[in-house]
Formats: C-alpha cells, structure tokens, sequence
C-alpha cells in the first residue's frame, strides 16, 4: 500500500531508510511518489478546495484495508487515529506538498464515502507515473527519503 511512513502517529517519521543486505532475484522494487509534483500538477480549483482540509490517519484503518481487524483493548489505545494536514508546507524549503497514505481513512469536515472518494482521487493522481520513481535494488544499496514529501510503497 501506498504510504507515508509513521503518519498514524501524531508525530510522524522526518526520514526513513532502506538498506539491501539481500537482494530477490525477482520483484522487491521499491516505488516513490513525489508529493511535491503531485501537488504542484494540481488545478487551482483543487489546490483551493483542499487547502485546509484536516485528515484522519490510522493504522487500524489501513491494516483493515488489508482484513486485519482484530486489536486488543490496549492496541487499539496506541493506534487511536491522530489528525494531519491534507496539505503540509515543508518546513525549511516552504514548499506545499500532499500528505497522503493508505493510513489515512477520513477527511474531518466530510462524510466518509464524500472523504474517501477525494482521497483516492488525490492518491491515483499522486501515484501515476510521472510523479514516480522506481527503485531496482542492488546488494548494499542505501536509500532515504523525507516522508514529509513522498510516499512509497
């Protein structure tokens, strides 16, 4: 699934890593989409409508996705959805991105069918092939990336 790493926590992950220690002879690629470029390929209309809007991240809601729904009391306490922008501006460059993730299940000010819908949308737009780089792992390979402006899968 398409995401951003730790979103499901209210303070989520700055950077991650992958290192190739093996590698699969077949598959394993690993896939980046440019939360930047998607954004900025945006219309105006759009960028305008989803500008404030506030979404709802959850572990449970995207593990769900998957069939995976039975959490004891106390996971369900440590996974409780936290909020995160819709829209995030970059802190050192101030460049506006999407913050989206398959752990992201509702947006607050919509009905959850009305939400889910402009979720999807924005993530079949931020994931088509021009905003996506494809990683073909070699042995010993390190990659990072800022989660506050890509997604992955």
């Amino acid at each position: 699934l398409w995401h951003s790493d730790s979103s499901f926590r209210p303070i989520p992950a700055k950077f991650s890593l992958l290192s190739a220690r093996v590698v699969n002879p077949k598959g394993g690629n690993t896939e980046f989409a440019d939360m930047r470029a998607a954004y900025d390929a945006l219309d105006d209309e759009t960028k305008a409508e989803i500008e404030d809007l506030v979404c709802e991240h959850s572990l449970m809601y995207s593990r769900g996705s998957l069939g995976f729904t039975e959490y004891t009391d106390d996971e369900k306490q440590m996974f409780k959805p936290v909020l995160q922008r819709l829209v995030r501006t970059h802190p050192v460059h101030r460049r506006k991105s999407l913050y989206l993730s398959s752990h992201a299940g509702k947006i607050v000010s919509m009905s959850v069918p009305e939400g889910r819908l402009l979720l999807r949308d924005l993530n079949e737009h931020a994931t088509q092939g021009e905003f996506v780089y494809v990683h073909k792992w070699k042995l010993h390979d390190l990659v990072m990336w800022d989660n506050r402006q890509t997604m992955h899968r």
